[in-house]
């Protein structure tokens, strides 16, 4: 569980490592959370491990969708001040093109937050935040 010191101290520093050490996946990724215009943005850094298509070469489209939960999961816990890490519902993910074997980045939008669940929009590029490669939306649990 994310402690509240944590964030705190994560918000001041802007220094997310301690969260993303929270969320396993996350940490096995690589994710990377910094501010930007005092919103949250995701990286996915290269890594040959998340490499799917070694002929093209193309990243692993569960390491895209995994990415993209991973960061809405982040943004839920940085916007709601929260201790608690939320629980995924669903996950909807549509593919727009092929990632390169690059960095990816993250957006993530909460849609809508109620006292028990949160919808959130997450879109992945890479070298144009105008041409996707991913887009993906999901329902949360909120403790």
């Amino acid at each position: 569980m994310v402690q509240l010191e944590f964030l705190q101290a994560a918000k001041e520093s802007g220094n997310y490592e301690s969260i993303i050490e929270q969320i396993p996946y996350a940490k096995l990724l690589g994710v990377v959370m910094r501010e930007e215009n005092g919103e949250p943005i995701f990286e996915l850094p290269f890594s040959d491990h998340n490499i799917g298509n070694v002929h093209l070469p193309a990243l692993h489209g569960g390491a895209i969708g995994g990415f993209l939960e991973n960061a809405a999961l982040l943004q839920l816990v940085w916007a709601r001040e929260s201790a608690e890490v939320p629980r995924t519902i669903d996950f909807s993910l549509d593919f727009l093109r092929s990632g390169k074997a690059q960095s990816l980045f993250a957006r993530c939008e909460i849609t809508k937050q109620g006292k028990r669940v949160a919808n959130v929009r997450m879109t992945a590029w890479q070298e144009d935040e105008t041409k996707p490669v991913a887009v993906a939306r999901a329902h949360f649990l909120l403790s």
